[in-house]
């Protein structure tokens, strides 16, 4: 037993400093009760204590203490224990160090750390453990580099560090491991390029590389790894082709590349990996067209390559891919016909070729395939009839085909032989009836047939389906009862607008408590309005307009306390307005009681309705003072015409944007102030006629370009004052306080436009734009434009506007004044220095910037290209936060790029294919960004009198960069101002890394240059630990 003494007594020491001292917070009663003192008896050993297993000589050979609830500190003591060939510790609550002294257990075959609560580095002694072959540390709180040493384990099978906060490069010394079978390294910050040299690790099967900051090319190197089974790359920022494939890759069953940024296309040679089950390369900028020799993949489940620039046509040879159960390459730029030989793909489960450029019918032999669960092809140029077919696919769940060329009935038997969950045929040319057994299943939440050409009745089975949510059947021509919904309804939005709908609102919606969103309008119903509808407290929006409603508005209505639309307007109304409708005080976007019967006086509750912008109570029969309209100090526009209204207008409602004359007319003992003339002036009515239309005509093309009703609520778009409406009291106090506009008020000047500085008084500060239009017609189709693009975007580095008024020579825009000026006034003003920005906060520009462009060209429908951005048009507010400006240039795309009859932009920041064309997509954002960022860490204009002749910001930096690496250059081409800040490393890399980023958006290439999304990507990852999200509002 001596012999064994130290063995013990360092045991012992251990055990004590677990269970007696507060380094180990907590060991449960259930590992501790085996534990007894060793001089308790003579032949005591700890061989038999919970969680410990001796060898032949009473050698601690194995700890085991995984998943006991351990927490605390490891102690170095552990070090002592040099028998030890086990140390399991994984799933616990162990915290600090990870104890330098671990590296003298050297006999360790098997060392798990994971899942606990470790901090600091992985101590490079590991690497004496040379007998480990599994060393597990995931899922704990460790930072810096992977220390080289643990390459040099010549016995190491299994490395998995994933999940931590792992810095630096991968070793170079991967390739030491010859004998690693395992590697994880994901959910970490490793950068720089993957090593050549794990070409060498000749046994490695599993390769988890995914969700770092990894650059540079795939190493084609990999193609070397025979035993490769999975290999997981995506989300980095990895640049060039991709070039694997060969010979060696037979065993390779998972190749996955999304979300990185690759040159060229899918690698034909991916047909030579004969065990490949899954190919997934997401948003990895492949371009070209997908290669046939996928087809020779017999084993094939999975192909995703969505959210890519592929084009073409899909290879017939696809279909040979038996196996498939998934086929998703939406958001591409494929063409042509789908194929049939996707027929063959007998397991496939879900088609996904949504947003391409697909033509002609789906073929037949798609809608046959039994396994069919999803078919989802919406938003392309698809047509012919629905076949019959589809209703004999026993497993088909989703269906969407919106926004195509459908035509024909579709199958009155289509859901009796499935559970349909989702269908949504918006937007094509379908004609007949609604088929009565979509709802068989009992499991569908959405059914959006709307803006087809449906007629008939709703089908009784459909109405008692309770678990739609979402249901659009607008613009059809359907007819009869409105549906009886249970209490346990599940729907939440409903939209039956624009169709021949007759009798009653049935009260039963008012069981519906879900419901948020009703739009009933421009339908023949009749009756009164249900007061059960007032129990929809969720209610946001209810539009009644265009009925043959009757009876009085009821009271209960008051309790839809979330309303913020009501439209009644042109039903046939009667009796009074409530004063329980002043309960309604989240009425935002409008309340419309217009052309009823209405009588009595406007009810003093109105006034509670603080937030309401517009009001319209014309064409009724109602009396008494305006003055209640008076106290809504939120009111933008309002119309009182055609009633008998009596007495003054209050002064607030004068001119409060309320300056349409013909809004207070037909009221004929209402006084009228004389500068409220009615003109007769014919010109003026056809310029006002011709406005309108054109303002209509813009306003449809836009809603129907967003494709079918996917709006849960009502935008919240600025609204147009025409000068015929007359000045509004804010305009008025606008113009007061610019002297009418005079040019000393004069702020700066856009592409469209002068700006005037306006302060009204109790700090309210605006800036006025003014654009003077330069002929009646090109001048309005170019203001709307601009208008209707930033009345729809809602984001916080989105110039907010907050109204404008049309006016016979000119449109006035307002926003809120930005305090700080623009980008360039910070950067490049009169006295710059005043203003420096120091390196934190030009790069939240940049990445607030980014934001909003990516917001711009991804989440507006359809998306929004700006086509100026340069630090003119970047506004600042007070807390420095980026505010981009000046849409005037900004167009709707209606592909993937759009086209003018000028070349636009500002010379320095034209992308170098526009400087002659007219032809604008996102890329040439991309390069005006690129041209700020650049701006921003250099603090040079685009084109600086410093540069050589015909040279400008954007040549001058790539000619540094021929001289030397980014990292040196850096410190040669920054702003002086910043070269303090250099000192700090963590700054130094940060702007080297924005640098990069610049020279890779004002690529000459388009095709080459990041997406505003992966721009925020990179500036997300290079910021570190700091949250970043959109900051969109939807």
């Amino acid at each position: 037993m001596k012999k064994n003494l130290g063995s013990f007594e360092s045991l012992f020491l251990f055990i004590l400093f677990v269970s007696t001292t507060h380094i180990v917070s907590n060991v449960p009663k259930e590992v501790t009760s085996t534990w007894k003192k060793l001089n308790s008896s003579p032949e005591a050993t700890p061989c038999n204590w919970f969680g410990i297993t001796c060898d032949d000589s009473n050698n601690v050979s194995s700890l085991n203490f995984t998943r006991s609830n351990v927490s605390g500190q490891l102690g170095p003591e552990i070090g002592d224990l040099r028998s030890l060939q086990i140390l399991d510790l994984s799933t616990n609550s162990f915290s600090g160090t990870i104890p330098s002294t671990l590296g003298n257990c050297t006999k360790l075959v098997y060392l798990d750390l994971s899942e606990n609560e470790f901090t600091g580095e992985i101590p490079a002694t590991l690497g004496n453990l040379k007998s480990v072959t599994d060393l597990y540390l995931y899922e704990n709180y460790l930072t810096g580099e992977l220390p080289e040493s643990l390459f040099l384990i010549p016995v190491l099978q299994t490395l998995h560090v994933d999940y931590n906060n792992l810095t630096g490069s991968i070793p170079e010394s991967i390739g030491e491991a010859k004998e690693l079978l395992e590697l994880s390294l994901f959910e970490n910050e490793f950068s720089g390029n993957i090593p050549e040299s794990i070409g060498n690790c000749s046994k490695l099967e599993i390769l988890y590389l995914h969700k770092n900051k990894l650059v540079g090319s795939l190493p084609e190197t990999l193609n070397m790894l025979e035993n490769l089974t999975d290999l997981f790359v995506g989300n980095n920022s990895l640049t060039g082709p991709v070039r694997f494939g060969s010979a060696n890759c037979k065993n390779l069953q998972t190749f996955e590349l999304s979300y990185n940024e690759f040159e060229g296309g899918v690698p034909p040679e991916l047909g030579n990996c004969s065990s490949l089950d899954a190919l997934v390369i997401v948003s990895g900028n492949l371009s070209g067209t997908i290669p046939s020799s996928l087809g020779m993949l017999k084993k094939l489940t999975v192909i995703n390559l969505s959210e890519n620039r592929l084009s073409g046509s899909l290879p017939q040879e696809i279909g040979n891919c038996t196996s498939l159960k998934m086929l998703k390459l939406n958001n591409n730029q494929l063409g042509g016909e789908i194929p049939s030989s996707l027929g063959k793909l007998k397991k496939l489960d879900s088609l996904e070729l949504f947003e391409n450029r697909f033509s002609g019918e789906i073929p037949i032999e798609v809608w046959k395939i039994p396994s069919l669960a999803q078919l989802l092809v919406y938003q392309n140029n698809l047509t012919g009839e629905l076949p019959l077919e589809m209703t004999e696919l026993k497993h088909l769940k989703k269906v969407t085909l919106f926004n195509n060329g459908f035509y024909g009935e579709i199958p009155s038997a289509l859901g009796v032989h499935s559970s349909l969950e989702e269908i949504d045929f918006i937007s094509n040319k379908l004609t007949g009836e609604i088929p009565p057994n979509l709802c068989h299943g009992k499991k569908l939440t959405v059914l959006n047939l709307g803006s087809n050409q449906l007629h008939g009745k709703i089908p009784t089975s459909i109405g008692h389906c309770k678990s739609i949510e979402r249901f659009i059947l607008r613009e059809n021509n359907l007819t009869g009862p409105l549906p009886e919904f249970s209490q346990d309804h599940s729907i939440s939005f409903l939209d039956f607008n624009t169709n021949s709908f007759e009798g009653p609102i049935p009260r039963s919606f008012g069981s519906s408590r879900n419901l948020s969103s009703i739009n009933l309008s421009r339908n023949k119903l009749s009756g009164q309005i249900p007061p059960e509808l007032g129990s929809l407290v969720r209610l946001g929006y209810l539009n009644l307009s265009n009925n043959l409603l009757e009876g009085s508005l009821p009271s209960h209505l008051s309790n839809c306390v979330n309303l913020e639309r009501f439209d009644v307007g042109f039903n046939k109304l009667n009796g009074t307005i409530p004063s329980s409708i002043g309960s309604l005080q989240q009425l935002i976007y409008g309340l419309d009681l217009s052309g009823n019967g209405l009588t009595g006086e406007l009810p003093d509750k109105l006034k509670d309705l603080i937030r309401l912008t517009r009001v319209n109570v014309s064409n009724n029969k109602l009396t008494g003072s305006l003055s209640v309209l008076g106290n809504l100090t939120s009111l933008l526009h309002a119309d009182v015409s055609n009633n008998q209204f009596v007495g003054a207008i209050p002064e607030k409602l004068k001119n409060q944007s309320i300056s349409d004359p013909a809004s207070f007319s037909g009221n004929p003992s209402l006084c009228i102030p004389r500068s409220f003339p009615i003109s007769n002036n014919s010109e003026l009515i056809l310029s006002s006629l011709f406005v309108l239309v054109l303002v209509l005509a813009i306003v449809f093309i836009c809603l129907r370009r967003r494709g079918g009703g996917h709006e849960e609520r009502p935008k919240k778009d600025a609204i147009v004052f025409t000068e015929e409406e007359g000045p509004s009291l804010l305009l008025s106090k606008v113009l007061a306080a610019t002297d009418n506009l005079n040019e000393k008020h004069i702020i700066g000047r856009g592409a469209h436009g002068i700006v005037y500085r306006a302060s009204l008084g109790s700090g309210e500060v605006y800036a006025v734009k003014r654009l003077i239009f330069a002929s009646h017609i090109r001048a309005n189709q170019s203001m709307m434009r601009e208008i209707e693009t930033i009345g729809k975007v809602r984001h916080r580095n989105l110039i907010k506007l907050e109204g404008f008024w049309l006016r016979k020579e000119d449109g006035l825009m307002l926003y809120r004044y930005m305090p700080r000026g623009s980008l360039y006034d910070v950067l490049h003003g009169v006295s710059p220095k005043e203003d420096a920005l120091e390196w934190s906060a030009r790069y939240n520009v940049a990445l607030g910037v980014a934001h909003g462009l990516a917001y711009l060209h991804y989440d507006c429908h359809p998306p929004i290209v700006h086509r100026d951005i340069k630090p003119e048009n970047i506004l600042m507010d007070s807390d420095l936060e980026p505010h981009i400006g000046d849409f005037g240039l900004a167009r709707l795309l209606d592909g993937s790029t759009v086209s003018t009859a000028t070349v636009t932009g500002t010379t320095g920041y034209i992308a170098p294919e526009n400087a002659f064309k007219t032809v604008r997509g996102r890329e040439s954002d991309v390069y005006s960004y690129g041209v700020v960022l650049l701006e921003l860490v250099t603090r040079k204009r685009a084109v600086d009198k410093s540069f050589p002749d015909s040279t400008d910001i954007v040549s001058w930096v790539r000619s540094m960069l021929s001289k030397s690496n980014v990292d040196d250059m850096v410190s040669t081409i920054v702003d002086p101002i910043l070269v303090d800040e250099l000192l700090n490393s963590d700054i130094r890399e940060q702007i080297v890394e924005v640098t990069e980023l610049a020279l890779s958006c004002t690529e000459r290439d388009p095709a080459r240059r990041p997406t505003m999304r992966e721009v925020v990507k990179v500036l997300c990852d290079a910021q570190g630990l700091v949250r970043c999200s959109s900051g969109s509002v939807r």
